[in-house]
């Protein structure tokens, strides 16, 4: 696996030489076992790519060199080849894995296992399971601080966020959060941890070193019964100062000042949005719509959508090359 996940390679220069909007993303299609590229210079489906059964979380390589994508049913994670866009390996995994988050150097995979109760520790040179770690009730959300010390797990049925020392791989901290967690993201600072709750209809503001909620951005939508508003996915801009928040099936995205905390905009996408992805420049955000069988594409700066691109089949995660 080695040679698989090293240094950065040719296809990744190819990609620094184009264009500054061609980049490429992958799209998880959850019902029709498929991933689909995008091309973003012409927003089109390129390639279609057939894996395993109901792929969900999806995430380049550090390098841009491949493609990790779990697929639940089949309890293991693929791995694709940028170049080729092909299946080329796999990597071991637990039970139904669903979500997952790399550390900084691209050397170790965290991945949350619904069916089990664990986040499995994975040396992606060797491909290597290291180990697991247990955690709370149908763990999903996974991300990792800026220094790379502390991971973070959301368990859905436990409703906590679970603070892990990378080091060690102890939990150090449960924070209880609002039904049903989903996500996660930390700010590029790390000053703040944001957590969706998906019943609970918010996004937790987490301190992280206190391991305390110290706020929580509520969402309103005129005409829409409350409990159709069930945060999921979270951007966060790189400068920290606005925070899209995928609404589900309310089929908005919110627009929110991190500083103040209060939605400033929500911009109609497609059914049951669900996950998304910055490009590289962040000119562009783009959503995973489940119900609608497409992907909405956010001018950042104009925080307007202006194109629906259609893919398979429950469109579920999105990555776009680095």
């Amino acid at each position: 696996m080695s040679h698989i996940l090293g240094a950065a390679s040719i296809f990744a220069l190819t990609l620094a030489a184009t264009p500054a909007q061609a980049f490429i993303a992958y799209v998880s299609n959850e019902k029709s076992n498929t991933v689909s590229v995008i091309d973003t210079d012409s927003w089109t489906v390129t390639k279609t790519v057939k894996v395993g059964q109901r792929p969900r979380g999806i995430e380049f390589t550090r390098d841009g060199k491949f493609v990790m994508v779990a697929v639940g049913d089949d309890d293991t994670i693929q791995v694709i080849d940028a170049k080729t866009q092909g299946v080329v390996d796999t990597l071991p995994s637990g039970p139904d894995p669903e979500l997952f988050t790399q550390d900084a150097a691209g050397k170790t995979l965290y991945v949350a296992n619904e069916n089990d109760n664990t986040v499995t520790v994975i040396d992606l040179e060797k491909r290597a399971r290291l180990g697991d770690i247990q955690v709370g009730v149908e763990p999903e959300g996974m991300t990792i601080s800026p220094d790379g010390k502390t991971l973070i797990n959301t368990s859905e049925t436990t409703n906590m966020a679970h603070f892990i020392d990378t080091s060690s791989r102890q939990i150090v901290a449960n924070v209880l959060v609002d039904p049903r967690p989903r996500f996660a993201e930390f700010k590029h600072d790390a000053s703040e941890l944001w957590v969706s709750s998906e019943i609970g209809g918010t996004v937790s503001i987490v301190d992280p070193v206190k391991h305390e909620v110290i706020g929580k951005v509520v969402f309103e939508i005129p005409g829409l019964r409350k409990e159709a508003i069930q945060p999921v996915g979270i951007g966060m801009t790189k400068d920290d100062k606005t925070a899209f928040v995928a609404l589900g099936p309310a089929n908005r995205v919110a627009v929110v000042d991190t500083a103040t905390r209060k939605v400033t905009k929500y911009l109609l996408v497609g059914q049951r949005v669900w996950h998304m992805a910055f490009t590289p420049d962040e000119k562009y955000l783009l959503t995973t719509n489940g119900v609608s069988n497409d992907v909405s594409v956010i001018d950042v700066a104009a925080q307007k959508v202006i194109k629906t691109i259609q893919v398979g089949e429950l469109p579920w995660g999105i990555t776009i090359a680095p």
